[in-house]
């Protein structure tokens, strides 16, 4: 299963989480859209949710139906945070076990920032499946056990935990001449082919870090560090397929020092998004 996952047959692709009915409004240029204007550019740049009911619309329209996050949550108590998130700090305290307190340099107090989704939030996760190798079923009793059990860097102490309340099961279609497609998650693009005329996205470095075996045995938790494009990127490619991207890691490309086999998630669901042919000619030929 691994090898498959590295060699472009993931058995699932899961992207980010988004507020209900919507996905991220693509990194293009602001003039791909036609209400672009340099005086409104602050408020223009708050609108970051498509709504999916609105995805056939030609592009230049997008930004004018996407929606700020105070506009999907207008109930949501208005705070300097996001309309739909809420921040603090939570204080730790590290206990000496010699002395039985907390004491100076590693043993001294100290404040972590949490995160948490406000009440009533309702998100959705778009999950690329391979029901010949994880059966529908199989998935939702792995994501009621997660929901359970919590996920991330704290799920020790609570947090990360969540219901899921129902799942839409959908074929996947492939649109033909289409060419260009928008992630639904950070994904590895590099030297698959892509179009660089038509391609559109952030870049970030993801610095990851192992737990557990490779922290107590040998000491060394730090992954290498990897280069992805940020979700809501467009890429240029005639694709087959409702994902794209690679897998990251084992034998092949060595992810970890600590642990050969490591694998990370290099690949993220698409959705097409048909570029207007002129606006294809103008950007290739501009190339």
């Amino acid at each position: 299963m691994r090898r498959l996952y590295t060699n472009g047959k993931p058995f699932m692709v899961v992207s980010d989480a988004f507020p209900q009915g919507h996905i991220p409004k693509p990194t293009v240029p602001n003039w791909f859209f036609e209400d672009a204007d340099p005086e409104q550019r602050k408020r223009l740049k708050k609108k970051v949710w498509m709504p999916l009911e609105k995805i056939s619309l030609p592009l230049s329209q997008w930004q004018t139906v996407c929606k700020t996050p105070a506009e999907l949550f207008p109930d949501a108590e208005n705070t300097e945070s996001s309309a739909w998130q809420m921040e603090r700090i939570q204080p730790h305290n590290s206990i000496n076990r010699l002395t039985g307190t907390t004491g100076t340099g590693e043993f001294a107090p100290y404040g972590r920032m949490q995160q948490w989704y406000k009440k009533n939030v309702l998100l959705d996760c778009h999950i690329v499946l391979d029901e010949n190798r994880l059966a529908v079923n199989e998935l939702r009793a792995c994501l009621d056990d997660l929901g359970a059990f919590g996920f991330g860097r704290d799920a020790t102490i609570g947090a990360g935990k969540f219901d899921v309340l129902e799942e839409k099961i959908t074929s996947a279609e492939n649109p033909k001449n289409i060419a260009t497609w928008i992630t639904l998650a950070p994904c590895a693009p590099q030297g698959l082919g892509y179009n660089p005329a038509l391609s559109f996205y952030q870049p970030f470095t993801r610095f990851g870090k192992h737990g557990d075996i490779a922290v107590h045995q040998s000491g060394r938790p730090f992954k290498t560090p990897v280069l992805l494009a940020q979700t809501g990127a467009i890429f240029g490619i005639e694709n087959q397929k409702p994902f794209i991207g690679q897998g990251i890691g084992g034998h092949q490309h060595k992810l970890s020092n600590t642990i050969d086999t490591t694998v990370q998630q290099g690949y993220a669901p698409v959705l097409p998004v048909p570029f207007p042919e002129d606006l294809i000619q103008k950007l290739e030929q501009a190339a």
